[in-house]
């Protein structure tokens, strides 16, 4: 699965799809990580919700949060309490030992045994977040819910093998749910090697605006050839007239193209709007300026 740290991009075949950009650093950066989250099931998008980049894996969900520190802006969604609000348990089980478990105050669950075990062998906390119920049954089978994860025991498999973790990530899409045309594979004319370069373009639908008024910013990418770059990683950043700043990260649609409406209000009169634009794919990126007068 894995390669080079240098690598910009991957294409995992087994599941059709391309993790680039930040969420290919952070995916690199864990050393287990096609084990805790399997490989990518959708391609990177928006979430019409939080309006933030997304990407679902088939254990977990990437974000990407541009308001926190360099190295710190992909989070991992807390997929846990939802998938364990819509899958009942038949039962619990009282496990708890002093000796033989970890009690979690702020949950007020304990997590004992090979899970514990597994959980500190596997990214502990960093990963699966803390445990968020006790032992249940679910499918006849002993589970335990955390943040992020679903531990189930599998007595019947070798040693060392007993702990599987669930498909959070497909159980979360599906729960949502989400658009079920994001899990189609990425075609082989957009996998990595068939775009060499990309440029983008940015622009806006006014050159001057009203005070209190609406605008729209376009971007478009295209590879070498001209043709439009879809799933590129966009991130424009507009810094107002009156130096505050806001950033938005978007992926292209089918057109190679973002489309970013803009509401002016507040802003002093005849300042000048910069919009910032990098796109970025499979470890190609370029990068466009344009602005805009409010009057």
């Amino acid at each position: 699965m894995a390669a080079q740290q240098s690598d910009p991009s991957h294409y995992f075949p087994d599941t059709g799809h391309i993790v680039s950009g930040e969420f290919w650093t952070y995916y690199q950066s864990i050393s287990n990580a096609a084990f805790v989250f399997g490989s990518p099931i959708t391609e990177q998008f928006t979430d019409t919700q939080s309006g933030r980049l997304i990407q679902y894996f088939q254990r977990s969900r990437f974000e990407l949060h541009l308001e926190n520190p360099a190295g710190q802006q992909v989070v991992l969604t807390n997929l846990g309490p939802n998938v364990y609000k819509h899958s009942p348990p038949s039962g619990s089980v009282n496990t708890f030992t002093p000796i033989g478990c970890r009690y979690y105050p702020d949950t007020s669950f304990s997590l004992c045994y090979a899970f514990l075990e597994f959980f500190d062998q596997n990214g502990g906390e960093a990963i699966f977040g803390k445990p968020i119920s006790p032992f249940v049954f679910y499918n006849d089978r002993i589970v335990q819910y955390f943040e992020r994860a679903r531990f189930e025991w599998y007595p019947e498999y070798p040693d060392g093998q007993k702990v599987v973790l669930a498909q959070m990530g497909r159980m979360y899409f599906d729960i949502v749910p989400e658009d079920a045309n994001r899990l189609q594979t990425v075609k082989a004319e957009n996998a990595p090697g068939d775009v060499t370069s990309i440029q983008v373009r940015v622009f806006t639908w006014k050159a001057q605006t009203q005070l209190d008024d609406q605008q729209v910013v376009y971007v478009v990418v295209q590879d070498q050839t001209l043709r439009p770059v879809v799933g590129a990683t966009t991130i424009v950043t507009v810094t107002w007239g009156d130096l505050s700043r806001q950033s938005s990260a978007q992926v292209t649609n089918s057109s190679g193209v973002v489309i970013l409406p803009l509401t002016v209000t507040g802003q002093p009169h005849g300042s000048q709007v910069v919009i910032e634009t990098e796109a970025m794919y499979m470890g190609k990126s370029d990068k466009a300026t344009t602005s805009f007068r409010i009057w």
